[in-house]
């Protein structure tokens, strides 16, 4: 339990018997949905030989990775490769990315000044929802806009604008993100200070901003 406690748990008494209980649930299936999970490059579960996917960055130097987890009501269980014997992990993997894909989420519009923008924030696989391409094509349509500018600086938050925007909505959006980003006052782990730029649904690249 040494390992689940520095991976999953606080470290306290009460984490333990969270952690045990909830993987107890997992092993008797009353807990069986595994979902993909961003993480920044220094996760510590990385190292712990954690599941897990390389986003952005080489294997030797990751800057984001998708881990893959349980989400119990108290941690996210994350799979180890020990946990892949005798299964066949593009199945997990499947698997995962089908439950993500369910998981409903909805964009809110915004009107400002300098055009639209939009948030779909405050659910647990808010900003997981950026590796969902039939979501991300919903931002396009909203948006109409080829080329999209996504902010995912913390879990459970996602905002959007279109790329073609003006100087001053990205000046707008940049500020929005970095708020987020350094507002820790809702115990959301953060993910990247970055930018995303999706094109097609999908990930295209992205615009570092500043230092972690």
């Amino acid at each position: 339990m040494g390992f689940l406690k520095r991976i999953f748990g606080k470290g306290n008494e009460q984490s333990e018997k969270n952690v045990e209980k909830e993987i107890g649930q997992i092993q008797s299936g009353e807990i069986n949905k595994i979902y993909p999970i961003l993480k920044p490059g220094d996760w510590i579960g990385i190292k712990a030989g954690c599941l897990k996917q390389t986003l952005l960055g080489t294997k030797e130097e990751p800057q984001l990775v998708v881990g893959f987890g349980y989400d119990a009501p108290t941690n996210f269980i994350f799979l180890t490769q020990g946990d892949l014997k005798g299964k066949k992990p593009e199945e997990i993997l499947n698997e995962a990315y089908k439950n993500l894909e369910d998981f409903p989420s909805e964009f809110e519009i915004s009107e400002t000044e300098h055009g639209k923008f939009l948030t779909a924030s405050g659910k647990d696989f808010s900003s997981e929802k950026i590796l969902c391409k039939s979501h991300m094509l919903k931002a396009h349509e909203l948006l109409k806009s080829n080329e999209l500018l996504v902010s995912i600086p913390r879990r459970r938050c996602m905002m959007v604008i279109s790329k073609t925007n003006d100087k001053e909505a990205y000046n707008t959006f940049v500020y929005l993100h970095n708020h987020a980003w350094e507002d820790d006052s809702y115990g959301n782990a953060p993910i990247l200070n970055a930018l995303f730029v999706v094109i097609d649904g999908e990930i295209d690249g992205i615009i570092p901003l500043g230092q972690k």
